[in-house]
């Protein structure tokens, strides 16, 4: 049976820059639209569901931040941000507005590609939302019975060091921020170092989960953004 076709959005509004990100995505099969504004975008991504949006941050009507804002009120699509400022502080604002991935202009269109094409994948195998037990190389975490086992051992974790490790791994290949991060463990917490909090609950889990803490497996550090879990 044939693959089903995929929508990949386009919302930029400089015409090259869409030609571009077309040329790049446009494998056979794929239907590529494309917006020059915030409000024609929005429009299209609820009217045609796509499967991937590609999106600016400079916008002629509006922040592409706002944007992802409102995307992800009502989608959990895929969302790549493409902008010219390089600040991590603008990428963790991205990552925290719900943005999955962000590249930088200029940009090479292979790695364009690459980046779609690892969205697209991480979409079609699903989250691990509603999983009842994840699995990673030799890692198990089974969701129901708060269990932990590595290579078949049973691996003790405090109830942190639980909360962490799922909220990492129910999502997995995502960016998590550090602030995402710290909501989601120490939940209602207004105050306190998120960094300095993770730095010290990850180092725990790399001793317990990774053979070599120092080239991790399962738990990986965005400098300056927050951690990833899986490949």
């Amino acid at each position: 049976m044939a693959a089903a076709r995929k929508t990949i959005l386009v919302i930029d509004d400089e015409p090259q820059i869409r030609r571009v990100v077309k040329h790049a995505v446009d494998d056979d099969g794929t239907r590529v639209l494309e917006a020059a504004s915030a409000r024609e975008g929005l429009d299209l991504a609820a009217a045609e569901r796509p499967d991937l949006i590609v999106l600016d941050l400079g916008l002629p009507d509006g922040s592409g931040e706002d944007v992802c804002r409102q995307l992800r009120s009502w989608t959990q699509v895929p969302i790549l941000v493409l902008s010219a400022r390089h600040s991590d502080a603008e990428k963790v604002a991205l990552f925290d507005a719900g943005s999955d991935d962000y590249v930088t202009k200029p940009f090479s269109p292979a790695e364009l590609k690459a980046r779609v094409r690892a969205l697209l994948r991480r979409a079609a195998t699903g989250s691990a939302d509603g999983a009842t037990k994840i699995v990673q190389d030799d890692l198990e975490i089974d969701l129901d019975k708060r269990a932990v086992k590595l290579g078949g051992s049973p691996v003790h974790v405090t109830p942190i060091e639980w909360d962490l490790l799922v909220a990492l791994a129910t999502q997995p290949g995502r960016v998590m921020t550090h602030q995402q991060l710290f909501t989601a463990v120490w939940r209602g917490r207004d105050h306190g170092d998120a960094q300095q909090y993770l730095r010290v609950y990850v180092a725990h889990l790399r001793r317990k989960l990774e053979s070599d803490p120092v080239h991790p497996r399962f738990i990986f550090t965005i400098p300056a953004v927050g951690y990833r879990f899986g490949p």
